[in-house]
């Protein structure tokens, strides 16, 4: 009863290149970079748990375990809120769409948008 109609929308060619841009510098530059730095913040956290527990004796290792745990959290907070501020920015600009068609073409979201000659 209902018919799907599917409006496309003409940009200038500025604009996509810009957007194929923004897209590369997010998937070849900064989500590794934030996975990266999550590793780093993971293994801060997991040097200071070895600290605290493995020299428990030692008061000026159990504090510095302490500290490594505190900044291992810390780390891994700032690393899931660029993360997620990454994110939101990149579904506001609408490239979070355009980078799930890239991955699956055959997504129910996707629109083809080329132009058939009538």
């Amino acid at each position: 009863m209902f018919t799907r109609t599917a409006y496309a929308q003409i940009t200038s060619p500025g604009v996509t290149e810009a957007a194929a841009f923004v897209d590369k510098v997010n998937e070849v530059i900064l989500f590794p970079l934030i996975i990266l730095l999550t590793a780093v913040a993971v293994l801060v956290f997991m040097y200071g748990c070895f600290l605290y527990i493995a020299r428990a004796g030692d008061p000026h290792a159990h504090e510095e375990g302490r500290q490594h745990i505190l900044w291992g959290i810390i780390g891994l907070f700032i690393m899931l809120v660029a993360f997620t501020i990454l994110s939101v920015a990149a579904g506001t600009f609408g490239v979070s769409d355009e980078l799930d068609c890239a991955d699956d073409p055959t997504n129910s979201n996707c629109v083809d948008t080329t132009f058939m000659n009538i």
